[in-house]
């Protein structure tokens, strides 16, 4: 039988995260014979890494899927995994939209040491959220009164509390609590600063119905059962990248023809020839080597576009205790510092102030699973300098933000893990976000194929994909998914081949 054109086609990703695998599964699943995972670590996953602490699963990156809803292709194919259990695959949980904000039963803890009143704090969190919501309508509707997310929120913020609480002490906490808001807007964001993040842009972030959920056996897992499906020879692991060669410009010193417009060059002298190579590497990456990663180098207007974009650190520190400290109803405790009430940078000495960038722990639950842990969440230039400090170091300073918070200087921590994702060499950062002066036009350009059209040269030889790459979804695990899937359909859309083509001629 007659095999259709392109099915030989020599493609190599560079990357395997989901992305790269989403993308090498789609084009395996459609007939393609000589696809080629190159993965500079030792193993598969990239951001999605689930470790352990005494023997209990913990998520060291990905956390949630964000949006488990049938529109979100992660949410799909974990329930085709079964990886899920039934609370989260229920039709309630699908159908409840939350804007991207889960709805959590919250203590407030003040760095007095006392538990403030939640009715108290709930009029601070109403208008923060209002405000949050606010500045995502700047897209696509009007002009945006000033240029970032963090000016709005605290011009607008402040604004409202002085008109609106009159008596000091309650309206300097509710302020207070503002600035613990915004902390934790830079982890979810993913940058040092919301005022970093471009205000006309950040309503280009869509978020899908659902109530977020976990794997109980590991995000992992999804990986694992992904990798299962893909022929076993197919990642070459621990070779990292040290140049893509398109356009046929490598010159190899044997006196061979070359065939193929693409030499994929790994730091180890090994080279690897493609018609296509599908780039999935973390931006925080791309910003780092970009000028040596290819040859020819970028074009200009897509180097620009990498540098405009953001890319930030989100970490995580897990404690465990031998038995709870909190409320057994309690899924997060937010910590707020009494005396930053004005919202400036609350951080003035990294080396002694940098654990007041921690916005709050979250509890691991069920208890039955995780047993007494809890998670911290820290971003941004403090969350990079933790990741430098001795573990020792880092458990003395968060014993006594504990001690301080809660009132109880008995409280032990007995074992701790951090994530370090900053100074991970192959991802430089946690996720992308929206900087200032960035647009959508940004992320088109990052996604934008070389070479050019227009160009007398082989088409689609180098695409890039990862979460940087989508516009709506960018920072996820489904947006990295789905641009896998986007450049696997686009080489599929070139050689004019589907599903139904395939099966029906080999």
């Amino acid at each position: 039988m007659a095999v259709p054109a392109g099915v030989d086609a020599r493609v190599v990703i560079i990357g395997c995260g989901i992305s790269g695998i989403g993308a090498a599964q789609k084009l395996i699943n459609r007939g393609f014979r000589n696809v080629r995972i190159i993965e500079a670590t030792s193993r598969s996953g990239g951001r999605i890494k689930t470790g352990s602490l005494d023997g209990k699963l913990i998520e060291i990156g990905a956390n949630w899927i964000h949006g488990p809803s049938q529109e979100n292709p992660v949410f799909r194919l974990a329930s085709h995994y079964q990886l899920l259990d039934k609370e989260s695959m229920s039709e309630e949980n699908q159908s409840v939209d939350i804007g991207g904000l889960p709805p959590l039963f919250s203590t407030w803890l003040s760095s007095s040491g006392e538990k403030l009143d939640a009715d108290l704090m709930a009029p601070a969190v109403e208008v923060f959220m209002t405000l949050l919501r606010k500045s995502q309508e700047f897209y696509n509707t009007s002009k945006a009164p000033m240029s970032t997310v963090g000016e709005f929120l605290k011009m607008e913020a402040l604004h409202i509390s002085n008109k609106e609480w009159k008596d000091d002490k309650t309206k300097k906490l509710r302020q207070a609590l503002f600035s613990t808001l915004l902390k934790l807007e830079c982890g979810i964001s993913g940058t040092h600063t919301m005022d970093d993040v471009d205000l006309a842009t950040f309503g280009m972030y869509k978020s899908l119905p659902g109530l977020d959920c976990t794997f109980p056996g590991g995000y992992e897992g999804l990986i694992n059962q992904m990798m299962k499906e893909l022929p076993k020879d197919i990642v070459l692991y621990n070779k990292p990248v040290k140049c893509i060669h398109w356009n046929s410009f490598y010159r190899q010193t044997s006196s061979k023809a070359r065939t193929h417009p693409v030499t994929v060059e790994c730091n180890n002298g090994e080279t690897f020839e493609a018609d296509h190579v599908i780039v999935t590497i973390p931006l925080g990456y791309m910003k780092k080597h970009h000028n040596t990663l290819l040859d020819p180098p970028l074009p200009q207007h897509k180097l620009h576009s990498i540098q405009r974009l953001g890319f930030g650190t989100n970490n995580k520190i897990f404690l465990e205790f031998e038995k709870p400290f909190w409320d057994e109803d309690c899924e997060v405790m937010f910590l707020v510092w009494e005396d930053e009430y004005d919202l400036q940078n609350p951080v003035s000495d990294m080396k002694t102030a940098w654990i007041r960038k921690m916005s709050c722990f979250t509890v691991l639950k069920p208890t039955e699973r995780y047993g007494h842990l809890i998670c911290g969440w820290i971003a941004g230039h403090e969350s990079e300098y933790m990741e430098t400090l001795p573990e020792e170091d880092i458990l003395h300073t968060v014993t006594q933000l504990l001690h301080r918070f809660t009132g109880d200087s008995t409280i032990v921590v007995k074992k701790l893990v951090r994530s370090r994702w900053f100074h991970d060499p192959y991802t430089c950062g946690s996720y992308s976000y929206v900087a200032k002066d960035c647009s959508g036009r940004d992320i088109d350009n990052l996604a934008e194929p070389l070479p050019l059209t227009g160009l007398n040269a082989e088409p689609l030889q180098v695409l890039f994909a990862g979460e940087a790459t989508h516009k709506s979804f960018f920072s996820t695990v489904h947006g990295a998914l789905l641009t896998g899937w986007r450049e696997a359909d686009r080489l599929l859309s070139h050689y004019n081949l589907s599903a139904r083509t395939i099966t029906a001629n080999l």
